[in-house]
C-alpha cells in the first residue's frame, strides 16, 4: 500500500515525538507500505515566529516576508524527522514544500495549490526511501515561497494522497478519531467508525476541530481515503469517505452534534425592503472577507421596511460594524450566543428530526433565536448559557451514547 502521513504540531511538539513518530513510520514501512511523511511544526513554533515578527511590525504583515518566515517552521521538522529515521537505518528524504513539486498561486500566507508535480516523490519512493514533506507550504509561478494558511498541512497531506493515488491518507493529532460530540461536553460521545465526507465538512465548518474543512474538501474532490486518528495511541481511528463507502447509512439519521462558540448575532433594524437591498449589503461585507453563517429576514412592513438578521465569527465583528451601520436605522451586536448543530445524512430519508430538536429544547427551557438548515444539518443558535446543555440533551435525545 501506499499511504501518505500526516503528523500535527502535537504529534511533534518535542525531539521526544519525533522520535516516536520515527518508531511509528518504521512499523508502517515493516509492515510492507510505502510511506509520504507530511509534518507540521512544532507546537508552538508557527506562534514564536509570528511573534518575532511582531517585534519589528506591531501587526504582522501579510506578505511574501512572512511566507518565508513561518514556511521554516515545517522545514526544521521534516529534516529532523528525516535525520531520525536514517539514523535508524531506514533510508529518507526530506522535501520542502518546492522540493515536492507544490505550485500555488500568488496569495500571501493563504495560498491556493494549484498542482503538485510528484517526480521527487516518485523517484524517492521507487528508490526504497520514506519521503518527509513540509506541510503548509508550496512555491509560485515566481518561485517564491508560499503559505496555505493555519492547517495548511491537513491540506498538503491530501492533495500528496490525491496526486500520488496514495490508498490511504492518515492525518495523526492528539485525538484518536471524530466523536458523536466533544467528550469533554459530553462523556458519552462515541467514536464514530465511519462518517462520510459531507457529514465531516459540516462538522467541520460547525465548530468541530477534528479536521480542516479545506482538506475535508479536497478530499471529497480527490477521492481520498482519510482516517483521522491519535499518534499517542494505536486505537482504531475514524475513516472520512464517500457515501458509497457507507453500509446502512439510513439507519444511522445523525452522526453528530457540534458546538461552536465563535458566533456572534447581527441584528439590523429598518432597513429599506427592496430589490438589491440585501445583496448590496451581504456584497459589501464579502468586499471585506467577512464570513457570514446563518441569515434571517423578517417579512416586510408597511412603511417599506424589514429587519435582517445574520452571525458572524466573534473576531469580525467590529469590521461588521464598520460595513452594515449605513444601512440600517439601528443595528444590534450580541456575542453572547452559539451555534449548536445537528448533522446526519439520515436526514435525507427520516422525517421527524427538526421536531425532535424542537421539542427537546423547550423541555430544557432553552430558546431558539435562529435556525438554518440544509440536507443534512439543522443550525440552532441560542444563548451561550445553555450551549453545553442543549448539546447533552439533543445528544441524548437523538440516541448518540446508545
Amino acid at each position: 500500500m501506499l499511504i501518505v502521513q500526516k503528523y500535527g504540531g502535537t504529534s511533534v511538539g518535542t525531539l521526544e515525538r519525533i522520535d516516536e513518530v520515527a518508531k511509528r513510520v518504521i512499523e508502517n514501512k515493516k509492515a510492507g507500505n510505502d510511506l509520504v511523511v507530511v509534518v507540521s511544526a512544532m507546537s508552538g513554533v508557527t506562534n514564536q515566529l509570528i511573534e518575532y515578527a511582531e517585534y519589528f511590525a506591531k501587526n504582522a504583515p501579510q506578505d511574501r516576508d512572512m511566507d518565508m518566515l513561518l514556511s521554516s517552521g515545517e522545514r526544521v521538522t521534516s529534516a529532523l524527522l528525516s535525520i531520525a529515521l536514517n539514523a535508524k537505518g531506514y533510508p529518507a528524504i526530506s522535501l520542502s514544500g518546492r522540493g515536492a513539486g507544490i505550485t500555488t498561486d500568488t496569495s500571501a500566507t493563504k495560498a491556493r495549490i494549484k498542482s503538485i508535480d510528484t517526480k521527487n516523490i516518485d523517484e524517492a519512493l521507487k528508490d526504497g526511501k520514506i519521503v518527509v514533506i513540509a506541510g503548509f507550504q508550496g512555491v509560485n509561478e515566481h518561485g517564491q515561497v508560499t503559505t496555505l494558511g493555519r492547517g495548511g498541512s491537513d491540506l498538503s497531506a491530501v492533495a500528496i494522497a490525491g496526486a500520488l493515488k496514495a490508498d490511504l491518507c492518515e492525518i495523526y493529532t492528539d485525538v484518536d478519531g471524530v466523536y458523536t460530540t466533544d467528550p469533554r461536553i459530553e462523556p458519552n460521545a462515541k467514536k464514530l467508525e465511519k462518517i462520510s465526507y459531507d457529514e465531516m465538512l459540516e462538522l467541520a465548518s460547525m465548530g468541530a476541530k477534528v479536521l480542516q474543512n479545506r482538506s475535508v474538501e479536497l478530499a471529497k474532490k480527490l477521492n481520498v481515503n482519510l482516517v483521522t486518528r491519535s499518534s499517542f495511541n494505536h486505537n482504531e481511528g475514524t475513516l472520512i469517505t464517500g457515501e458509497e463507502n457507507m453500509t446502512n447509512m439510513e439507519d444511522v439519521v445523525i452522526s453528530g452534534i457540534a458546538l461552536d462558540k465563535n458566533q456572534a448575532r447581527v441584528t439590523m433594524r429598518s432597513v429599506l425592503d427592496r430589490p438589491g437591498t440585501s445583496a448590496e449589503i451581504f456584497k459589501a461585507l464579502a468586499d471585506k472577507n467577512i464570513n457570514v453563517d446563518m441569515i434571517i429576514q423578517n417579512a416586510g412592513q408597511k412603511d417599506g421596511t424589514t429587519n435582517l438578521g445574520f452571525t458572524v465569527p466573534q473576531n469580525e465583528v467590529d469590521s461588521a460594524r464598520a460595513v452594515v451601520e449605513k444601512y440600517a436605522s439601528s443595528v444590534e451586536f450580541d456575542s453572547d450566543v452559539v451555534k449548536v448543530s445537528i448533522v446526519g445524512v439520515g436526514m435525507k430519508s427520516h422525517s421527524g428530526v427538526a421536531s425532535v430538536a424542537f421539542s427537546t429544547l423547550a423541555a430544557e427551557g432553552i430558546n431558539i433565536e435562529m435556525i438554518s438548515t440544509s440536507e443534512i444539518k439543522i443550525s440552532i443558535i441560542v444563548a451561550a448559557k445553555y450551549g453545553e446543555l442543549a448539546v447533552r440533551a439533543l445528544h441524548k435525545a437523538y440516541k448518540l451514547d446508545a
